[in-house]
C-alpha cells in the first residue's frame, strides 16, 4: 500500500495540482486508514466493503464529526478510483458507501457596522498598523481564504486595474479591489513593505521579521483588533469571509458572481448566504410579483 499511496500523493498534488492544505488532509486521512487496516491484518488490495463500513464505525466512536468522516470516506474513495484504474484491484470497495449526511451550520457574520468598528481599530502610525489596517481591508475587500490571502505574492495584485489574482492549486480567479481597501494597500505597499521586507521576499503580507505572514499570525492580528474594537462574536478570517458574501447578496448581488469571487465549486455552497438576505427583498417581492 505505501508504494501505491506514493504514487496517488504524486498524482494529487502533479497533475491535480491541489493546494497543500488539501495535499496534507488526504494524507492525514489515508494514514489513518491505512493503519486501521494494518492492525486489522486486512491488505488494502483485499478491503472490502464491510471493512470500510466497520471503519467509519469506528470513527464514530471516536467522536469524529460527520464532516470529518465525510472527508475521510471522500480521501479513501478517490484513493482506491485511482488504484482500480492502475488496474490495482478489481472491484472498489467503497463503490456503495454513502457519506454521513452533513447539515449546513449557519455562518457566524458581522454586521456592516461591526466590520467598520473592526476596520478601524489599526492606525496607520507605524509600519505594524499601516500593514494590518490594509490587510484587514484587503481581507473583508475580497472574501478570500486565509490561506489564500497569506500565498499571494506581490505581482498577484494589480493596483492599476484594482483587482487581485487568487490562484488555489491550478485553479485562478480575479476578484476586484474596492477603492478603500485599493486605498490601504497601495499604502502599505509604498510606505511599509519596502521597510519590513527581507531581500528577495515575494509575499504581499510579510510579518514583522520581513517573512511571510503564517496563517496563525493572521488569526492573532484579527483577534487583538477584536478586542480593541470591544467586538463580543468570536471573529476569524472567515468570519470575514462570511460577512463579505454576506453584505454583497445583502446590497443586491448577483450570488452566480458571489460563487465566482468566493471561488466555490458548487452553487449549495453560495447559496447557504441566502438566508440573510434583507426583509426588504421579501417586501418587494410581494409587492411586484403578480403571483406573490
Amino acid at each position: 500500500m505505501e508504494r501505491q499511496l506514493k504514487f496517488f500523493f504524486d498524482f494529487l498534488e502533479n497533475d491535480k495540482k491541489l493546494s497543500e492544505n488539501t495535499l496534507q488532509s488526504y494524507k492525514r486521512d489515508l494514514k489513518q486508514f491505512r493503519k486501521y487496516i494494518t492492525d486489522y491484518g486486512i491488505q488494502y488490495n483485499r478491503v472490502k466493503e464491510e471493512d470500510i463500513k466497520d471503519y467509519i464505525k469506528e470513527l464514530q466512536d471516536q467522536g469524529k464529526k460527520a464532516s470529518s468522516i465525510s472527508r475521510c470516506i471522500a480521501s479513501i474513495r478517490s484513493f482506491y478510483q485511482f488504484v482500480l484504474k492502475r488496474k490495482k484491484i478489481k472491484v472498489d470497495p467503497t463503490a456503495n458507501i454513502q457519506s454521513p449526511k452533513i447539515e449546513k451550520r449557519v455562518p457566524s457574520v458581522l454586521t456592516s457596522e461591526e466590520v467598520e468598528l473592526l476596520l478601524e481599530q489599526p492606525k496607520n502610525i507605524d509600519l505594524k498598523g499601516i500593514r494590518d489596517k490594509a490587510m484587514l481591508e484587503f481581507a473583508y475587500a475580497t472574501g478570500m481564504r486565509v490561506t489564500e490571502i497569506i500565498s499571494l505574492n506581490l505581482e498577484d495584485v494589480n493596483l492599476e486595474e484594482g483587482y487581485v489574482i487568487c490562484k488555489n492549486g491550478a485553479k485562478e480567479r480575479n476578484i476586484p479591489l474596492g477603492t478603500m481597501s485599493l486605498k490601504a494597500l497601495k499604502e502599505y505597499i509604498q510606505d511599509a513593505r519596502e521597510i519590513l521586507i527581507k531581500e528577495d521576499e515575494k509575499a504581499l503580507f510579510v510579518n514583522v521579521n520581513g517573512t511571510r505572514l503564517t496563517r496563525q499570525g493572521f488569526w492573532k492580528i484579527i483577534k487583538y483588533y477584536k478586542e480593541q474594537a470591544h467586538i463580543t462574536k468570536d471573529i476569524t478570517p472567515h468570519v470575514l469571509r462570511h460577512s463579505f458574501a454576506t453584505h454583497l447578496l445583502q446590497n443586491g448581488a448577483d450570488l452566480k458572481a458571489i460563487q465566482t469571487m468566493l471561488g466555490h465549486s458548487d452553487i449549495s455552497s453560495t447559496q447557504v448566504y441566502m438566508q440573510f438576505q434583507n426583509e426588504g427583498l421579501k417586501d418587494v417581492y410581494k409587492k411586484s410579483h403578480p403571483r406573490a
